[in-house]
């Protein structure tokens, strides 16, 4: 597996991603927007090989999962997060989530933070695992059927 920077050209899987994953997925619009729009958003994608030289549609592979994240200030605060169905427990997420941290960490941010609904289980696990811990509860927040978000924080990352 490696990450890369993600490009316009992944948006297509990336919105299959998206949409198999929540309930209320983002736009491929939205995507395009933090991909080329918003200079304090940082996205990658994890691939299964390496990307192949020729053309520009040799050079496509599979997106696995990606990530969306922003810096602020000196917090990495992940607003995105999911991995293809056909890839989850299978070390996609974990691999993704300690690059997300690597390169927040080579950029000078000292912790990281996220929500995630509170019945999402396997996602929690995930976030414990790297050491983020529950911080607050955000009652209702998400529109489509008022579950609670737990805030997870990462102190060090």
């Amino acid at each position: 597996m490696k990450t890369r920077p993600m490009r316009v050209e992944d948006v297509d899987q990336v919105h299959a991603i998206e949409r198999l994953s929540f309930p209320l997925p983002w736009s491929r619009e939205s995507f395009i927007r933090e991909i080329c729009e918003i200079d304090n958003s940082r996205l990658l994608v994890v691939t299964g090989d390496e990307d192949r030289a020729g053309s520009p549609e040799d050079s496509k592979c599979e997106v696995m999962g990606y990530a969306c994240w922003w810096e602020v200030v000196d917090e990495c605060h992940i607003t995105n997060f999911a991995v293809a169905p056909e890839h989850r427990r299978k070390g996609v997420g974990g691999f993704l989530l300690e690059k997300i941290l690597e390169d927040a960490r080579a950029r000078g941010l000292v912790r990281a933070t996220l929500e995630v609904r509170l019945g999402n289980a396997a996602a929690i696990a995930l976030y414990e695992k790297r050491g983020f811990t529950a911080a607050a509860m955000r009652p209702r927040y998400y529109p489509d059927n008022r579950e609670d978000a737990l805030v997870m924080w990462k102190e060090r990352i």
